[in-house]
């Protein structure tokens, strides 16, 4: 989604996982009606947002951030998130308002992998990263991408 600053896509997308109710018109996630549902609920159907200086505990290591979320079945396991992210896995010890801008990005996708989503949303994920890390975590994010089962990029899903 693109637009100007102030144009609502963070709304919009607050709006998809039920953090800000819809003004109007109504919200539908993989062919159900979700609109009004509460958020953990909606994660619970298999979405999962990502929103920067949110995304992680400040006041927890690394490895502990990782076992907040309640895992669900699929392929992203802590030992995953460390192979995907090899930076997490040397600063684990490091709490999370130790990390530089880009390791605290890594650290919230992590954290939303672990839901095993079957939908993740990235608000503004390279806000105010350096251009290097910036095309480091999009190489990523493709590789997630090209990993999950095409069925799963239908037009249904993402309508």
């Amino acid at each position: 989604m693109l637009g100007r600053n102030g144009a609502g896509k963070t709304t919009t997308l607050r709006s998809l996982v039920g953090l800000t109710p819809p003004r109007s018109g109504r919200v539908t996630l993989f062919g159900t009606d979700v609109t009004g549902w509460p958020p953990y609920r909606i994660a619970a159907s298999g979405v999962a947002m990502c929103q920067r200086a949110v995304g992680y505990s400040p006041n927890l290591t690394v490895d502990e951030n990782l076992r907040v979320p309640i895992e669900r079945p699929g392929p992203y396991t802590i030992d995953r998130v460390y192979k995907l992210f090899p930076r997490l896995g040397e600063r684990k010890q490091n709490l999370g308002r130790q990390l530089s801008g880009g390791e605290q990005e890594m650290l919230s996708i992590g954290r939303a992998l672990l839901l095993n989503p079957r939908l993740l949303i990235l608000d503004e994920p390279s806000q105010g990263l350096a251009p290097l890390i910036v095309r480091k975590l999009f190489r990523i994010i493709a590789q997630m991408r090209e990993e999950v089962s095409p069925c799963c990029w239908s037009s249904r899903m993402c309508a």
